[in-house]
């Protein structure tokens, strides 16, 4: 059979046809889902972003709860040491009430409720009267 020259005939045509059009929707099919894929990515980015910055004002809550707490204390610790402080007694005491209030003055002390130099002076106070 003779080879046809110049234009290509019906089949030709509706072959070269079918090749476009695929190659065209393998090509719009990558890119969607390129554009799928990459809006995906943001999405989750965005989640992620979200979730850190909840944590962090979580975290931010409960340091300035701590540090309320901390301060709450600090104020406390010395007015529940001032009521404990021995008031000063205007009448002198016996030699027995004098030696009783020293041995709770040392216990307190043992206990932690006096500093050895509130010891020492409330001690001296004692035995001055």
């Amino acid at each position: 059979m003779p080879r046809r020259m110049g234009r290509p005939g019906l089949m030709g045509t509706v072959a070269r046809t079918a090749v476009v059009a695929g190659t065209a929707t393998a090509v719009v099919g990558g890119v969607s889902r390129h554009g799928q894929q990459k809006a995906a990515d943001q999405q989750n980015a965005q989640a992620q972003q979200q979730q850190l910055d909840e944590q962090q004002q979580q975290l931010a809550a409960q340091q300035q709860q701590l540090d309320q707490q901390a301060a709450a204390q600090q104020a406390a610790a010395p007015q529940a040491a001032a009521p404990q402080a021995v008031p000063q007694q205007a009448a002198p005491m016996a030699s027995e009430d004098r030696l009783a209030r020293i041995k709770e003055l040392g216990q307190m002390k043992d206990q932690g409720l006096l500093t050895d130099q509130e010891f020492a002076s409330e001690k001296a106070r004692l035995l001055a009267t």
